[in-house]
């Protein structure tokens, strides 16, 4: 059995694109769980700073003047609310270049934090720069 000669090394370039094909879909599968899971750690993360937030000043305004029929946000006290248990809870070292964002109307806080993220499999041009958001809110209700 004799092989043609115009046939001889047709099978390696498909082998060699294929294994690019792989390679690249492992990087996007590793690289989007990274995304993925830092994502749902500042969700976590603006959960419990929006929580911290709201239960500072309600405890803060039943002591001072009482609740009356709604409890109102003040903008500047949730900020530091929000400043306190960032810091306390470490969140600073943990999400390297860490910022927040605080808004307050109302009876809600929203707090959104983004932090950059480092891919793990870094595909040449995606990726530069990156910052994951996270965004939770409270809401303060009043009941009799």
């Amino acid at each position: 059995m004799t092989r043609r000669r115009d046939e001889a090394g047709t099978v390696t370039p498909l082998i060699v694109g294929f294994f690019i094909v792989v390679a690249l879909l492992v990087a996007v599968v590793v690289d989007a769980s990274a995304a993925y899971l830092r994502r749902q750690g500042l969700n976590s993360l603006s959960d419990a700073a929006a929580l911290a937030a709201t239960e500072g000043l309600q405890g803060e305004q039943v002591y001072t003047t009482g609740l009356g029929e709604a409890a109102v946000i003040d903008a500047a006290a949730a900020q530091r609310y929000v400043v306190d248990y960032l810091r306390s809870s470490g969140a600073y070292a943990r999400y390297p270049g860490l910022r927040h964002q605080v808004s307050a109307s109302g009876t809600t806080v929203v707090v959104r934090v983004s932090a950059p993220l480092d891919l793990p499999l870094n595909v040449p041009g995606v990726g530069d720069n990156a910052r994951i958001t996270g965004s939770a809110a409270s809401v303060v209700v009043v009941s009799h």
